[in-house]
Parts: C-alpha cells; sequence; structure tokens
C-alpha cells in the first residue's frame, strides 16, 4: 500500500473542508494501524472474547463507505460487498472472514469504496440530501456520521495492533 499520508485538519477552514479532512484523517489513521501486517497477523482476533480483526475491520468499513454514500446518500443499488446476501437496508457486516481473504484485498475494495464515495460527493452540497428510515439526510450529516464511524473503530483499530505486536499511538 506504500507510504500513507495522513494530514492533521486544518485549524481554520470552511465547514466543507473542515469535515472532509477530518473524514480523510481517520480513514488514513485505519490505514496506518494495518501498514506492515501481513494476513495472518491482521487476521488475528487478538482482545478475546471479541472476533474483531483489523481485515475484519477493514471490510467493514468497506462496507461503511459503500452504505452511507451509495445507498443512503446517492440512492444507489449496491448490494452489500462481503455477504451479497444480506439484507442492504441491515446493518453494515464485513467483520467476519470468508476463507482465503486477505488484508491487501480488503484494503483495495475499501480504497475503492472511499474513491466513490469522493466522486459522489465531488459536486453536491452539504445540503444535498439522500434518504434514511425514511426521513432525509443531508451529506452534512453523512460526513459528521463517518466522522464519528471512523474514530470509534480507528479506537478498536488501536486495541487491536497493540494486541498484535505492540505498536501503539499514531
Amino acid at each position: 500500500m506504500g507510504t500513507i499520508e495522513r494530514r492533521f485538519p486544518p485549524l481554520n477552514a470552511d465547514e466543507r473542508t473542515t469535515l472532509e479532512s477530518w473524514l480523510d484523517f481517520h480513514r488514513a489513521t485505519l490505514a496506518v494501524k494495518c501498514g506492515g501486517l501481513d494476513d495472518k497477523q491482521a487476521a488475528v482476533a487478538s482482545v478475546p472474547p471479541s472476533g474483531f480483526t483489523l481485515t475484519g475491520l477493514v471490510q467493514h468499513m468497506a462496507e461503511v463507505e459503500r452504505n452511507w454514500f451509495r445507498r443512503v446518500f446517492a440512492g444507489e443499488q449496491a448490494p452489500p460487498i462481503y455477504d451479497p446476501h444480506a439484507d442492504p437496508s441491515g446493518p453494515d457486516g464485513g467483520f467476519e472472514l470468508a476463507e482465503g481473504a486477505t488484508l491487501a484485498d480488503a484494503l483495495a475494495t475499501w480504497q475503492a469504496e472511499i474513491a466513490h464515495a469522493r466522486a459522489l460527493c465531488a459536486d453536491r452540497a452539504l445540503t444535498d440530501s439522500g434518504r434514511f428510515m425514511e426521513q432525509d439526510v443531508n451529506l452534512r450529516w453523512v460526513y459528521v456520521h463517518m466522522i464519528e464511524e471512523y474514530a470509534r473503530h480507528n479506537g478498536h483499530a488501536d486495541l487491536l495492533r497493540e494486541r498484535i505486536d505492540g505498536a501503539t499511538g499514531v
């Protein structure tokens, strides 16, 4: 995956730049937490009794990106990636690892969903909306929710990574 650039969000920017910068910061944080690990390490459920793994977490975030930007905001009919039989209106999955799942594949899928999300949002206003739970939800709310989702899961990633090889911080 190469060197991961993680820029601290600007301290004095407009609302959209602030939201997008924090979202990108948290996306990069998850990538950093996965850096330098092999497939075996990234598939370790290292905080028992939880089955969380870093590969599963990356897969989950690909599903979350797909759900909020493609299904909810853009109204696309985008089936789940990791469980094609799951109800697309149900909770975002991806945590379970299929046999042969690799961190590299999960990261590539996740990056593709991020690129798709950026393209969908590029020309849209923060007040543009999609539909969630039979209500309008604007892009501003989706951005804030995604920042929260990443921040929470990056805490999980911190614990997973520390248990795998002792790496802390970042």
